[in-house]
């Protein structure tokens, strides 16, 4: 297998067709000084900058090649809990495991937490794959995390390195039962959604994409219907759009807001008590929905707990959640779209359009940056921002978008607002627009949806920062924390 032809499956935003800085990943996430050497003698951040891995000697691992690959499981622990971590090494070495948590920290966005001790790695068996569904459950564990007790809860990542230089990530989420102003809620389900691994042409099969026998990248109509959360993410192994919460995460933990994290499976699962907290935040694309978690999310609302969407096509398909054959929960993601018998998986077409739980829904596809067209500037949202109205916001309508629907019903309200009203061209140059909305239900609860994918990379992400979207997503944080 030639070159040219590893080199284009190394990045899901590549098979994916992710063309807007939005949805792109992996991302800078650690901001700091760290770097290596590869093997030309140029100076790599060490995060596995893909655009780099065309050239001879870099250390980004693959899915072709699988230096070092790795998943674990579960995605998700209390301190005083464990987390497996099953890991490939090709040829085998040895190799460590560096943990991270994301947070602020001076604007590292990033800080090493532990690093295992030397580790010896082996080359596991290959992906099983069957009808599209590809798992690693097979794998042998390579090491246990024992979470201390001290560790504090937020999102992390594992880099995984070899010996010989090659570095892989793994993303995890360390949780705790304890009260808290705000849950952030990682979309651990959406994010396997897009997952492609194995890239390399024969074996790997998401949601959206599979290969046939001649290594042709197939589309959606063919792709996977069961996929496995037994198994590495494809790349450099951090999820497509993971940067979406990281932004909101570093912004967040540099102003002081006292959150808990948890995973979509956990409101899944029902490990969630939503009346600990005063608002639940979505920070990413969010687009996989189980039932469960629906009831959980609308249950919540109901009995007065805010709710935070900072993205769009929040909640667009219905899926369910399975054991992994060996009996593990919530290991099998299955999503039949619009194939095979039954009911759509369209929550919209099943009589549960996404509007009555968000106040808007998915529009379409944005294909450049647009500005974002403030409404309603008199509004406490836009208080302090300087936004006046009419006033545009210079990209803030990004990757998806959504508005309101007028003929779809509205969820029960108090009040209702919608914030911005932003028009763009799809793909097929028709006229379009956004729309980003706020609702007081019935129990008190606001329920916001910024309706655009930039609205988080506003928050933290350099060259997309905006003064206004931090001020007014304060605004809305601190009338939910009850703020002074």
């Amino acid at each position: 297998m030639g070159a040219e032809q590893i080199r284009r499956w190394e990045s899901g935003a590549l098979a994916h067709a992710v063309s807007d800085p939005f949805g792109q990943g992996p991302l800078p996430w650690l901001r700091g000084s760290e770097n290596y050497f590869d093997g030309t003698g140029q100076m790599v951040p060490w995060y596995a900058d893909l655009a780099r891995s065309s050239g001879g000697g870099t250390r980004t691992a693959d899915d072709v090649r699988r230096q070092i690959k790795g998943f674990v499981s579960p995605g998700a622990a209390a301190p005083g809990e464990s987390i497996d971590f099953h890991i490939t090494v090709d040829p085998p070495q040895q190799f460590s495991v560096d943990v991270y948590r994301i947070g602020h920290y001076g604007g590292d966005g990033a800080s090493k937490i532990t690093t295992s001790p030397r580790l010896s790695g082996i080359v596991q068996p290959p992906p099983l794959a069957a009808d599209r569904t590809v798992s690693c459950h097979h794998w042998w564990m390579s090491w246990r995390l024992q979470i201390p007790s001290y560790w504090s809860v937020g999102a992390y990542v594992a880099v995984l390195t070899t010996a010989d230089g090659y570095r892989s990530h793994v993303p995890f989420t360390v949780r705790d039962d304890h009260p808290a102003d705000l849950l952030l809620l990682l979309p651990d389900i959406t994010w396997q959604a897009y997952n492609l691994y194995p890239e390399d042409g024969r074996t790997g099969a998401s949601l959206y994409h599979a290969w046939d026998e001649r290594g042709r990248l197939l589309g959606e109509e063919e792709a996977a219907v069961t996929i496995s959360f037994d198994r590495p993410y494809a790349g450099a192994g951090l999820p497509l759009h993971v940067g979406h919460a990281y932004d909101f995460i570093r912004w967040a933990e540099r102003y002081g807001y006292d959150l808990a994290y948890a995973d979509a499976r956990d409101l899944h699962a029902g490990r969630v008590d939503t009346s600990r907290y005063r608002g639940l935040v979505f920070p990413g694309h969010d687009e996989y929905w189980s039932l469960p978690m629906r009831r959980a999310a609308e249950r919540a609302r109901d009995s007065g707990t805010s709710l935070v969407f900072l993205s769009a096509n929040t909640m667009y398909w219905q899926v369910t959640l399975a054991p992994s054959a060996s009996g593990e929960p919530d290991r099998l993601l299955t999503c039949r779209k619009r194939r095979g018998p039954g009911k759509s998986a369209l929550w919209r077409e099943v009589d549960r359009p996404e509007q009555q739980l968000l106040g808007i829904q998915y529009a379409g596809r944005v294909p450049d940056p647009r500005p974002l067209v403030v409404r309603n500037a008199e509004h406490w949202l836009w208080e302090a921002t300087g936004a006046s109205e009419g006033d545009e916001i210079p990209g803030l309508v990004a990757g998806e978008a959504d508005r309101y629907f007028p003929r779809t019903s509205l969820p029960e309200h108090d009040s209702r607002i919608l914030l911005a009203h932003s028009p763009y061209e799809d793909s097929e140059g028709a006229l379009r627009h956004q729309e980003t909305s706020l609702y007081q239900a019935p129990s008190g609860a606001l329920v916001f949806a910024s309706g655009t994918f930039a609205w988080s990379p506003a928050l933290d992400r350099p060259g997309h920062v905006d003064r206004r979207i931090q001020q007014a997503t304060a605004n809305l944080l601190d009338r939910i924390c009850k703020r002074d």
